[in-house]
């Protein structure tokens, strides 16, 4: 058989969409779609600003982690991973900054690459595609937040429900 197995027996199920941390830049809980059709994770960002830092390459931006609402902004500087050109479902090609990002989804912490792009007119905030998803994770689509929620406070601020 060719090919890598990353079934384990510690695999962690989703549904198609989930409640997702990402702590290491502040934001305690952002909706986001799981979506095995995308490669590559994506965070809506907003006010976008590369600048060099120790020679390195940085990015500054900002996030808004509620859905339909600019309440609990969060800015956010990190070392710039990558930029490569993604493809939309629309078949729009964009260049993005990668970033690198840790992401507790369903109680376990993984690394993701993250792009960072303008998904204020989408459904969700956040998309977690398969990079992050295949370091563990089933994803059923018949489910959703089999990850976990917050509490139910934190949920009614993103559109009153959740």
């Amino acid at each position: 058989m060719t090919g890598q197995n990353h079934l384990t027996t510690e695999q962690v199920v989703l549904g198609w969409r989930e409640w997702v941390r990402a702590p290491g830049i502040g934001v305690p809980w952002i909706k986001a779609k799981i979506d095995t059709g995308a490669r590559t994770s994506s965070l809506h960002a907003f006010d976008l600003r590369a600048f060099d830092r120790d020679g390195r390459d940085w990015v500054r931006f900002a996030v808004h982690p509620w859905q339909a609402s600019a309440e609990d902004e969060v800015v956010v500087e990190l070392p710039v991973h990558d930029s490569r050109s993604v493809r939309s479902s629309s078949g729009h090609a964009e260049d993005r900054y990668v970033v690198l990002l840790p992401l507790v989804l369903g109680g376990r912490e993984v690394d993701a690459e993250v792009t960072l792009a303008d998904r204020d007119e989408m459904g969700f905030r956040m998309l977690v595609g398969r990079e992050a998803l295949v370091q563990g994770y089933l994803v059923d689509p018949a489910r959703s937040y089999a990850g976990g929620r917050p509490e139910r406070a934190v949920r009614r601020r993103n559109w009153g429900r959740g």
